[in-house]
This record gives C-alpha cells, sequence and structure tokens, in this order.
C-alpha cells in the first residue's frame, strides 16, 4: 500500500533536486513520517559509516562509524534528513560521548521512540578507541535497554 500525500506532508527533503547541506549542527534538519506498523514491534537500524565532528579542545577531526536502532513508535525518522543533520556535526566540536548523547536525545525529541540505542564506533586518536554506547527505553521497555547495556560491558573488543 503507497504513502499518500498527507503521510509524505513532513517529509521535505527527499526528492528535492538540488540537496544543501548545512555546515552546522541543526536538529531542525530531522523530519519523520508516520509508522504504519505501529501495533507492531520492530527493530530499524541505521548504519551512519561516515559520521565527523571536530574535538572540542584541538579542532582535529574525529571520524566515526554511528549505528542507530530504535523500535518505533508512531513516528519515524525519515533518513535523507538524518544524513543531513548528522553531516552538520562536521564543524560540531564536541566530544564522542557528547556527539552519541546529542544524537540520541535530539532522535527521542523527534520520535520518541519505544527504544532507541545509539553506538559510536570512533576511529583511533593518540593509540585510544572511544566506542561510546547510550541508549532508552519507554516504561515497556526497561528490560531491553537493561540487557543492551549490560551486553555493551561485557562485550570484548
Amino acid at each position: 500500500m503507497a504513502r499518500t500525500s498527507e503521510e509524505l506532508a513532513g517529509v521535505t527533503l527527499l526528492g528535492e533536486s538540488k540537496t544543501v547541506y548545512s555546515s552546522t549542527y541543526n536538529p531542525d534538519l530531522l523530519e519523520t513520517f508516520i509508522n504504519k506498523h505501529q501495533e507492531l514491534d520492530y527493530l530499524v537500524t541505521l548504519n551512519c559509516p561516515e559520521f565527523t565532528s571536530l574535538c572540542p579542545k584541538t579542532g582535529q577531526p574525529d571520524f566515526a562509524k554511528i549505528i542507530i536502532n530504535y523500535i518505533p513508535n508512531e513516528r519515524m525518522v525519515e533518513s535523507k534528513s538524518l544524513k543531513l543533520y548528522l553531516f552538520g556535526f562536521r564543524n560540531h566540536g564536541d566530544f564522542h560521548e557528547d556527539c552519541i548523547n546529542i544524537i540520541m536525545k535530539d532522535l527521542i525529541h523527534l520520535m520518541e521512540p519505544r527504544y532507541i540505542e545509539v553506538y559510536g564506533i570512533f576511529t583511533p586518536r593518540g593509540g585510544i578507541s572511544i566506542y561510546p554506547f547510550a541508549n532508552y527505553a519507554d516504561a515497556n521497555h526497561q528490560e531491553l535497554k537493561a540487557q543492551r547495556i549490560a551486553a555493551q560491558m561485557n562485550k570484548s573488543y
């Protein structure tokens, strides 16, 4: 069943002939669409292998693969808007852990998902790799939240 124009009303960036890339952090770029399968708990994984940000102290670039897993509620994030939003971190100076938590909080504010986790796999700088993980769950998914954070803590890299 195809989406109606009413269902796509909030999706403005997808299909534009000229894409404008913001050079600054801007959560207002994020767009959503209606989840047509709200009766189900299902997982959406977004693999973002080209994330870049800046060290807030040195201004040196940081590179990461960001993985976002979420169980949608009523709204879902539109992927092109997510790409443009993440691109805005390119000139944003923040520590790895801050970037991951900012992304997660912006997506929670945007979608109010049942569950979400954001995982950053940052390339080493100075011989140290940093892999921040943040997650959130509504009241019905607290056990999943605890299981996922425990799994991350028990991971051997």
